[in-house]
């Protein structure tokens, strides 16, 4: 598990998970108990206690959803990012390849906390700046941002005529592949529009498809799900204590 802590709001925590902490995930081929146990083991591991993460219903889109209470199973937001305007529920985003984006904010008020699922389309479509106005809509005037492991530009080989569209959309998200094939740099354009935005970046620079201590759904189209997670700490320091479970 990578795990980082936010500057600008301390009490902030930042992980993405690995295959040892198991898939996340509901909609792969997996025993939903399983998966139950697995997110609250992870829970309780990292110091939450009895608060869970918040996930989303992932589309491949640029909508951005308000969470303002505990996450309801009979009512799981559709969506491809999540913001807590006060940094008081946790959240979470899935991947296997896709860009796990975290992203803290600090305002006048405290902190302000969000996840954004940037696959192809999401990052075509605005699904970062529209999480980062989100933020700023809810205050935020300083704004960091963590990408986790997704595949690389040396990776992601796609079809050519899909990688000049991706190109003439947003200039410098094209890239070469290790095969000498066109390819998409996902979280070279992410941490791009970001840091264009203002935002101070900080990449895990892993691969998903070279590193299969993490999921990769162009190795197994049948894998599970990674997560970036976000949360603020509440009564104890948990830090040090999750950081050597890591």
């Amino acid at each position: 598990m990578l795990r980082y802590q936010s500057v600008l709001a301390p009490g902030v925590h930042i992980a993405f998970t690995s295959t040892a902490e198991g898939n996340l995930a509901f909609h792969v081929p997996d025993d939903r108990d399983a998966v139950l146990l697995r997110r609250r083991d992870l829970e309780r591991g990292l110091g939450l206690g009895e608060q869970r993460f918040s996930y989303m219903d992932q589309i491949h889109s640029a909508t951005v959803l308000d969470v303002d209470g505990p996450p309801q199973e009979s009512a799981i937001p559709t969506g491809d990012a999540l913001v807590s305007a006060d940094a008081a529920h946790p959240l979470a985003v899935m991947v296997a390849d896709c860009v796990p984006v975290v992203l803290v904010g600090t305002s006048t008020q405290g902190p302000v906390t969000a996840v954004a699922h940037a696959g192809r389309r999401g990052l075509l479509d605005g699904i970062l700046t529209a999480t980062f106005n989100r933020m700023r809509a809810a205050g935020a005037d300083g704004v960091e941002a963590w990408i986790g492991p997704a595949i690389c530009g040396s990776c992601y080989e796609v079809p050519a005529a899909m990688a000049a569209e991706a190109e003439a959309l947003r200039p410098g998200i094209g890239s070469t592949t290790s095969q000498g094939t066109a390819g998409l740099d996902l979280p070279r354009a992410a941490a791009s529009e970001l840091r264009a935005l203002g935002v101070a970046v900080t990449e895990s620079g892993a691969c998903t498809l070279e590193d299969d201590t993490y999921y990769s759904y162009r190795r197994d189209p049948r894998t599970g799900r990674l997560a970036g997670l976000v949360w603020q700490a509440t009564g104890r320091d948990v830090h040090a204590e999750a950081g050597a479970r890591a």
